[in-house]
């Protein structure tokens, strides 16, 4: 699901939510005084009006239909430097008679970082027809400029780091369809048009980049297979989540490079105790034939695995295990504890323990959106090669 970042829109709309139900709780006491037997027959024959009145002209309530949150997240990396993430989301539904589809949401981006990382995109993931079609897409246009320390590196040797500049613009979408219980299986695409360059002089003995992949342009077609479970898309407190997709990058579709990813993982969360959760997610991923760098299985991105940064670990065969315990504290505030292993190689059979690369770490949960339960995090985390501080919305998965 895409991160939406939120805060004082939401904050403005939630204070005046609560003041309407202070209003609706005191206007009883508002009407306990004495009144004078004029006043008494005037409203008598008030009373006798309405009851005259057609029951289908009165206006119901306006029923909110969704929430509004903005928030700006923080970042501070080794690769890409400081700044900020600013967005703005909606979490909707869209139908308000569907009571079995998911909240769906939407949203906008921007980032900036002192290094020069410039980016803006558009995104979001609807579920409509009572949970029968779901739909995702993403569009984003930038540049990031951020630290690359090549193809299988070895973990506790000293990394050769090499300064890359990157940008161009990225589409995604997929369409999903619910085909028994809760499976959904459907079609997905994706294109980008993307450039390379060294940020600075070529590092001796380090990445080089290869003249394919100075100005390419990749497309895919591919598939997706997903079994949701859970309880809900933004805080799940039992059931399961498993996904499986392939993306086929070929020349016919326009894609310099032909190749393929595919990746499988799985969710589960159990209730432990009292406004408890322990979560826990393995994953596999697998680049295959004339794969570009930055297709690889990347160590530290996305939901796998905190306490790495992205471009430190990255090869063509990845697995990823972590466990969560979840407490929910008293107001909006919850904590987090979490730890896993994985690792990165060239191929299956490449795997050694002497190279694992575990993470541990905990966060902060701050709850912005009751109805939805969806949390500000702030997660810091220790790794073999050092350690992160990441900040989003929404869990890690």
């Amino acid at each position: 699901m895409i991160c939406f970042v939120f805060g004082n829109a939401f904050a403005q709309s939630n204070f005046n939510t609560t003041n309407q139900d202070t209003a609706a709780a005191i206007s009883p006491a508002r009407t306990e005084p004495t009144v004078s037997a004029d006043s008494a027959v005037a409203a008598n024959q008030d009373k006798d009006t309405d009851k005259g009145k057609d029951p289908a002209q009165a206006k119901p309530a306006k029923k909110k239909r969704g929430t509004w949150i903005i928030a700006p997240i923080p970042i501070s990396s080794p690769a890409v430097g400081s700044g900020l993430v600013i967005g703005l989301g909606y979490v909707f539904k869209v139908s308000e008679e569907d009571n079995v589809s998911p909240p769906s949401t939407v949203g906008l981006a921007g980032a900036f970082t002192n290094s020069g990382t410039r980016g803006g995109g558009i995104g979001g993931r609807l579920y409509f027809s009572e949970n029968k079609y779901q739909t995702s897409f993403v569009a984003v246009r930038g540049r990031v400029n951020f630290d690359f320390y090549g193809i299988g590196r070895i973990p506790g040797r000293d990394p050769i780091k090499v300064p890359l500049k990157m940008g161009g613009t990225v589409f995604f979408g997929e369409f999903l369809r619910n085909v028994w219980k809760d499976v959904f299986v459907g079609p997905r695409y994706q294109h980008r048009s993307l450039y390379a360059r060294f940020d600075g002089p070529p590092t001796p003995g380090g990445f080089d980049i290869p003249p394919i992949d100075i100005q390419s342009t990749t497309a895919a077609l591919g598939f997706h297979i997903q079994r949701d479970r859970r309880d809900s898309t933004f805080y799940p407190t039992k059931g399961s989540l498993f996904d499986a997709t392939g993306d086929f990058f070929d020349q016919s579709l326009g894609s310099k490079r032909q190749y393929q990813n595919y990746k499988v993982g799985y969710n589960g969360y159990r209730e432990v105790g009292e406004k408890q959760v322990f979560a826990y997610r393995g994953m596999v991923c697998s680049a295959n034939q004339s794969v570009p760098f930055y297709d690889l299985c990347l160590y530290g991105v996305g939901s796998d695995l905190r306490g790495y940064t992205g471009g430190e670990f990255q090869n063509r065969r990845m697995f990823a295990t972590q466990g969560e315990y979840r407490r929910e504290l008293r107001g909006r505030f919850g904590m987090v504890a979490f730890g896993g292993i994985g690792g990165v190689a060239r191929r299956w059979n490449a795997f050694r323990s002497d190279e694992l690369l575990p993470a541990a770490g905990a966060g902060l949960r701050f709850k912005l959106d009751k109805k939805n339960n969806i949390n500000y995090r702030v997660d810091f985390a220790i790794g073999r090669a050092g350690h992160t501080l990441s900040i989003g919305v929404g869990e890690a998965f």
